[in-house]
């Protein structure tokens, strides 16, 4: 018998063994910051609205904690947002990631190759795309725009040679 089976508990479903955090609860914690972030509201401020404490808020958006169905719900409620918000663009190897049943028999794979977190979900985007919202002048923030894509467009020729 499990040592945890002997204490009554479930075996930890969905938890790899070597403690790494479900690609799963990464990524549904990842939205979670994305749209905190976006609405300009502090881990503070969201754990005093679904009642956890700003840490509990961090473990959740590393995917240190999982996030149970109910406290999704009151997420999409605070953050106003669809349940299925936590779960759009989820990178194909985390949807498929196999899960560990209740005995452990399923393991994760050791995956190779790092892993490049969402370019939309950086704070330095989100910073970017507030502070360009922020400029009244449409003008102004056309010509902006125009002067990004010119300058990665340069970037990316002069990369190619």
């Amino acid at each position: 018998m499990p040592a945890a089976a002997a204490r009554g508990r479930r075996a930890s479903a969905g938890r790899p063994k070597t403690g790494k955090p479900n690609p799963i609860d990464v990524h549904v914690g990842s939205r979670v910051r994305l749209r905190r972030t976006l609405l300009g509201m502090s881990q503070e401020k969201l754990g005093e609205a679904i009642g956890l404490t700003f840490q509990q808020v961090q473990k959740y958006e590393r995917g240190a904690n999982r996030i149970g169905a109910s406290r999704l719900f009151d997420l999409s409620r605070v953050l106003d947002v669809p349940v299925s918000f936590f779960f759009d663009d989820m990178p194909a190897d985390a949807a498929a990631a196999p899960v560990e049943d209740e005995d452990g028999g399923v393991t994760y794979e050791e995956r190779s190759g790092g892993y490049e977190p969402d370019p939309m979900a950086k704070r330095e985007t989100l910073e970017l795309v507030r502070a360009y919202y922020r400029i009244n002048d449409p003008s102004v923030r056309k010509r902006l725009f125009e002067l990004t894509k010119a300058v990665a467009n340069a970037a990316t020729i002069e990369a190619a040679e």
